[in-house]
């Protein structure tokens, strides 16, 4: 492997992330789980399932996230109407859920990380030692007190960049240190238009930053473009999950439910072995068609000397 291979691997607990290493696979419940615990440990066995590496959640802390005047603000919810700082903490979990949710992964053989919205979040999710990595959500990236306080956790952190301008990527990156994050490229609209998702940007953040990972967090519909991602080389890769899109909440329209997130991880996992090493061969499976097919046999007739 050579220096630009290794300097762009990424510990997740035990797994490693980055060119040459299974895509990293992270179900994103957010909070999909509209504060029901059961929701959330149902929404794990479905992943765990399909295979993925982890489930990623969201953790705020709603008087530091919600704005001051929008408190008061009453709106219609599930459990009523109610006003809208009531609202965040009926979606937030706490340590009790967390435990519960850390002990289900174990359970399970699935890793589970979460986005942290402020310091005090990042605080709470630093009471488990279990975390893969952190991860920093696209509307978090300008926050640079955020980014310090994740950076000094140590742990990999996941660097979602819809939203943000290429200044203000590389001063993320600068914040945060390049030695520790595995970069997304991201479109946040919730679904993503196809025609914005612009595939091509994880080449450009690839060339751009030549020590760190890239990957893929996908807002869309369907699972082509998430498969074209790997296709185009992202080293890990997320999607909202759901157990139904047409549950109430603002994200369950641009998640996966579980057949699809099946099919997403069979598919990648065969992208992945299709893929290959980029060297040319003649495999061994070939040599009797081309025996039965090949009229002329050329200037090299010899398989083993056949690479390019």
């Amino acid at each position: 492997m050579n220096s630009d291979a290794s300097s762009r691997l990424r510990t997740f607990g035990s797994r490693t992330a980055g060119p040459g290493r299974p895509v990293y696979i992270t179900g994103e419940i957010g909070i999909n789980h509209n504060g029901d615990l059961d929701n959330a440990i149902a929404l794990i066995d479905v992943a765990a399932e399909a295979g993925c590496d982890a489930v990623k959640f969201q953790k705020r802390t709603p008087e530091i996230c919600t704005p001051r005047d929008q408190w008061d603000i009453e709106r219609d919810t599930p459990w009523g109407r109610m006003t809208y700082i009531d609202y965040r903490h009926r979606v937030e979990f706490g340590e009790d859920e967390y435990r519960a949710i850390d002990e289900h992964c174990a359970k399970r053989g699935i890793a589970w990380f979460a986005s942290p919205w402020d310091t005090e979040a990042v605080a709470f999710l630093e009471k488990f030692d279990s975390l893969p990595a952190h991860k920093v959500a696209s509307a978090c990236l300008t926050d640079d007190e955020l980014l310090r306080s994740l950076r000094a956790t140590g742990r990999t952190v996941v660097l979602s960049s819809g939203m943000s301008t290429p200044k203000q990527i590389r001063h993320a990156v600068e914040v945060l240190g390049s030695e520790n994050i595995l970069l997304c490229h991201a479109t946040s609209t919730y679904p993503a238009k196809a025609e914005e998702l612009n595939l091509r940007v994880i080449d450009t953040l690839r060339a751009e930053f030549p020590n760190v990972p890239i990957g893929y967090s996908g807002h869309e519909t369907g699972l082509q473009t998430t498969l074209a991602a790997v296709a185009l080389g992202a080293a890990f890769v997320e999607r909202h999950i759901t157990l139904d899109r047409a549950m109430w909440g603002s994200d369950q329209a641009a998640s996966v439910e579980p057949q699809g997130l099946a099919r997403l991880v069979r598919d990648i996992r065969t992208i992945e072995a299709s893929l290959g090493d980029g060297v040319k061969q003649v495999y061994a499976s070939e040599l009797g068609p081309m025996k039965k097919l090949r009229r002329v046999s050329g200037v090299v007739a010899d398989a083993e000397s056949a690479r390019v």
